[in-house]
């Protein structure tokens, strides 16, 4: 799945259609995780692109009347193509959004998780309700993670990935976040100091900033929107690679189911 780097990635890859205009919708298959509404077409077209934002793991697009929400779910991808280009439909092309400039937006999604809203209330709107804090902004701080992991006895795996708490930290991350962070992803949250609490979240910061300088974590679907790949992975400390020497101390990485993601970590290095 796409995480916050890979999401940022794609929104400032698609900045360029800014105060350009809708000039056709084509919906060649509507049944993403919600059903695209049959009135998106009308609502989009004509409309002009005034901001491009990220909220969590969603693309946030601003129209002259409304917002377009865009969510990649597990395996979904944008592409922008020229139109005047002879671009070869694939399998999963779901959605085609034309621009006054002739650029097409073309959302892909084999398993077809992801979805497209339009809504006139983008503050109110459901997909945002229960969303906790980004943690690159000055909010998402030690004081608010450890009054978060008080009395919890889940993992700090599971909660650092909680979207409730804070948003976009991803199971990637996450397993790098806690090796730089020298915790164990098995500690259970209470167990976290405020002073490890601030070492937490200069870690998701430093990782995700990393994450984003580097174009994302390119695993599985995930491409950006011309096509190219990130290479953040080639800088993963420990995420899959099990078995191979801790790159600190050379103790063997293990993995580790937690939550239902595999996690994995240094036993001599985290505790």
């Amino acid at each position: 799945m796409p995480e916050l780097p890979e999401i940022e990635t794609i929104t400032k890859g698609i900045s360029n259609l800014q105060n350009h205009y809708i000039s056709e919708v084509i919906i060649r298959n509507g049944n993403l995780r919600y059903k695209i509404d049959q009135t998106i077409e009308r609502q989009l077209v004509s409309k002009q692109i005034t901001s491009i934002n990220r909220r969590a793991k969603y693309i946030v697009i601003k129209l002259s009347q409304g917002y377009l929400i865009i969510h990649l779910g597990m395996s979904g991808s944008i592409t922008l193509l020229d139109i005047k280009e002879k671009n070869e439909l694939h399998k999963h092309d779901h959605v085609d959004i034309v621009f006054d400039n002739k650029v097409i937006l073309r959302y892909n999604d084999p398993r077809r998780f992801g979805c497209l809203l339009y809504t006139d209330n983008c503050e109110n709107h459901r997909v945002f309700a229960s969303l906790g804090v980004e943690p690159l902004t000055n909010e998402f701080n030690a004081s608010y993670l450890y009054q978060n992991l008080q009395n919890k006895k889940t993992s700090i795996k599971s909660l650092i990935m909680e979207n409730s708490i804070v948003v976009g930290v991803g199971n990637i991350y996450a397993s790098e976040v806690l090796f730089i962070a020298k915790i164990s992803p098995l500690r259970e949250g209470h167990s976290i100091s405020l002073k490890e609490s601030e070492v937490l979240v200069n870690s998701i910061k430093h990782v995700l900033q990393e994450a984003i300088k580097q174009g994302g974590s390119s695993l599985r679907d995930y491409k950006h929107t011309d096509g190219t790949l990130g290479y953040f992975q080639h800088s993963h400390l420990v995420y899959n690679k099990a078995g191979r020497p801790c790159p600190i101390c050379h103790t063997k990485i293990l993995t580790k189911r937690v939550g239902q993601r595999s996690s994995f970590y240094c036993p001599n290095c985290q505790n």
